[in-house]
């Protein structure tokens, strides 16, 4: 039996170190899952096969693919994009939205009115209010749809739009969502509520599902008005519900042609996830009109993706930087890539400042995340710790472009979830989200280098040890 044993664990392991090698996406990570397949017999190998290997190329992603293609390219796109594209006079902002375009097949808009929301208070004021004006349809999905306050709000609101008429399609994470299952899906579906997981996860698609995950939070009410940021349908974002408080998150409304770019993400996950017909009738993408002032780029983001966008964002925005950069994220686990890009626009005079939660509600994140810091610090760049849990994901640079979505700077944003950012060319708008960063820096602890360095031994090991599983989160 034992030498049984030790031969499937030579198979195994030559079977994972082979994909490793032949498909592993960056050295770093496939160092990682080299070191996890030896020094975890058995469980080792099983990670690798549910969370390292690399299923870009399956036929499950490349089915979703066809059908952005097919949606992108839809009869009055060109004739949208030649009315409402923006051309950017600075070469700064060219090059941004030049990037997000080909990787992403969406274009920058003028003519959006964008409304900054600050938290779960302001987002859901303002959900609720559009979602009761809606007169045609309502289109939505998060990664979160929790039972609670904010649940049982958009029930009773869905059943009297319903009533009126109003088609309502959402679509969840069936991980993140776990508990939207039963007699609580039983419940909006028996209103007429057209309810899908996305990915569900089930015995004869766990190996393909699991490790992939629709981390979007997006709204569409008529395909007039919009909602994406960081927001779940949580009461965690409206009242205490564990040791980390209220979540302090940042969130956008929009009107406008932007919001077609977010319908567009919605119906193509839609059709994904339901296997109904893909929903490209007028009726769900009306041709918008100019409503306010701000040019607007919707990313998209995710592993049926032909570039890693939301990362190309990140480190375009870094790049062009002129001379600051603000970033508030909750799990600061970006990589070699995103991180040299940080210190080389410090130690070219660019003034950068990070500000993160001090707890999160992850420990190996968090210790992941701070093992970092010491080397952000030695080369000037501020990092900031807050109290509360700050669950934005915010990158604004030179007080002219900001960036609001649900992607975090970490691995598992880049390649494995479903993202969608916001990226606002407009010096109001980011003024504001800007004043924002300032006030929560300004209820922050800075570190010190000298103070950090001189941490325990013992956290430096915790944080040495999270930052060699960083590739794997």
């Amino acid at each position: 039996m034992y030498k049984v044993l030790i031969i499937l664990y030579s198979l195994l392991s030559l079977w994972a170190l082979y994909n490793v090698i032949m498909y592993g996406s960056r050295p770093t990570k496939s160092l990682s899952w080299v070191f996890t397949i030896f020094v975890f017999p058995f469980a080792g190998a099983l990670l690798y096969y549910l969370f390292g290997v690399n299923r870009r190329k399956f036929k499950f992603f490349r089915l979703k693919r066809s059908q952005v293609q097919k949606l992108y390219k839809s009869e009055n796109e060109e004739e949208l994009r030649d009315e409402f594209e923006c051309e950017f006079s600075s070469t700064q902002s060219k090059k941004l939205s030049k990037l997000i375009l080909n990787a992403t097949y969406l274009y920058a808009s003028e003519g959006n009115k964008v409304e900054v929301l600050n938290n779960g208070k302001e987002t859901f004021d303002a959900v609720f209010e559009a979602v009761s004006k809606a007169k045609k349809f309502i289109h939505l999905q998060y990664y979160l749809f929790e039972k609670g306050k904010l649940q049982d709000k958009f029930y009773e609101l869905f059943k009297r739009k319903i009533q009126e008429g109003v088609e309502i399609r959402m679509i969840y994470d069936s991980f993140g969502s776990s508990s939207f299952s039963g007699k609580l899906k039983k419940r909006f579906r028996n209103i007429g509520v057209e309810a899908y997981p996305m990915m569900p996860i089930r015995f004869g698609n766990l190996l393909f599902t699991l490790n992939y995950r629709n981390h979007r939070k997006i709204i569409v009410i008529d395909g007039k008005v919009g909602f994406t940021g960081g927001v779940n349908v949580s009461d965690r974002y409206i009242k205490p519900i564990s040791d980390l408080g209220i979540w302090k998150d940042l969130h956008l409304q929009l009107e406008g042609p932007a919001v077609n770019s977010l319908q567009r993400i919605f119906v193509k996950d839609y059709h994904f996830a339901s296997k109904k017909e893909l929903l490209v009738h007028p009726k769900y993408l009306p041709t918008p009109k100019k409503i306010g002032n701000s040019p607007v780029q919707i990313v998209s983001s995710g592993p049926d993706s032909n570039q890693p966008a939301i990362m190309q964002q990140y480190i375009a925005m870094i790049s062009l930087a002129e001379t600051n950069i603000f970033i508030a994220n909750p799990y600061f686990i970006p990589g070699s890539a995103v991180q040299q890009a940080l210190i080389i626009a410090a130690q070219s005079g660019i003034e950068v400042n990070l500000l993160v939660p001090k707890k999160g509600d992850s420990k190996l994140a968090t210790y992941s995340m701070f093992s970092n810091f010491e080397e952000f610090l030695s080369v000037g760049i501020n990092v900031f710790v807050r109290d509360c849990f700050s669950h934005s994901k915010v990158i604004i640079i030179d007080g002219k472009i900001a960036s609001v979505g649900s992607g975090n700077f970490d691995h598992r944003s880049f390649e494995h979830n479903f993202e969608t950012n916001a990226v606002v060319y407009d010096k109001v708008i980011t003024h504001k989200i800007l004043e924002e960063f300032k006030m929560e820096c300004a209820d922050a602890v800075k570190l010190s280098y000298e103070t950090f360095k001189d941490r325990s031994k013992t956290q430096k090991f915790l944080e040495g040890l999270a930052k060699f599983f960083s590739p794997l989160l």
